[in-house]
């Protein structure tokens, strides 16, 4: 959510830095068409980049500020179902390790122990020679 703030905020900067530079631009024409001689001229020129660098910066502090806010802000909470086991490290340290499903204990030892179901779970019994249809 702070992402999208910041963006928002962004973009509402950026759109008032260009409504500056064109302001900036509209009253360079209004002096330059006031103005009689080449200095003038070149005056009114001046004007507009020093009023363009201005926008420019107040953009780049404003952005600054929004980033600091996003970082300050209040970190986002994830909402997790508590108390959920999970299966501590065993002899299979360097692979991946499951939660148990349903009767299955984690192995806590070399020795895997089980409470009632093991893999894979199938609604027949092994065959007499130990393998799963």
């Amino acid at each position: 959510m702070q992402a999208a703030k910041e963006k928002l905020s962004n973009m509402a900067s950026a759109a008032k830095e260009r409504a500056c530079i064109y302001k900036a631009k509209a009253e360079e024409k209004v002096e330059k068409a006031a103005a009689r001689t080449k200095e003038e001229k070149e005056i009114a020129r001046e004007r507009r980049k020093a009023k363009e660098a201005q926008a420019k910066m107040e953009l780049h502090q404003e952005k600054a500020k929004h980033k600091e806010e996003r970082l300050n802000a209040e970190p986002h909470t994830h909402h997790h179902v508590e108390n959920v086991p999970v299966p501590a490290a065993s002899v299979y340290d360097n692979q991946h390790v499951h939660r148990p499903i349903l009767g299955t204990a984690a192995p806590s030892t070399g020795i895997n122990k089980t409470t009632a179901l093991t893999y894979p779970l199938a609604k027949d019994p092994p065959a007499a020679n130990g393998n799963y249809i």
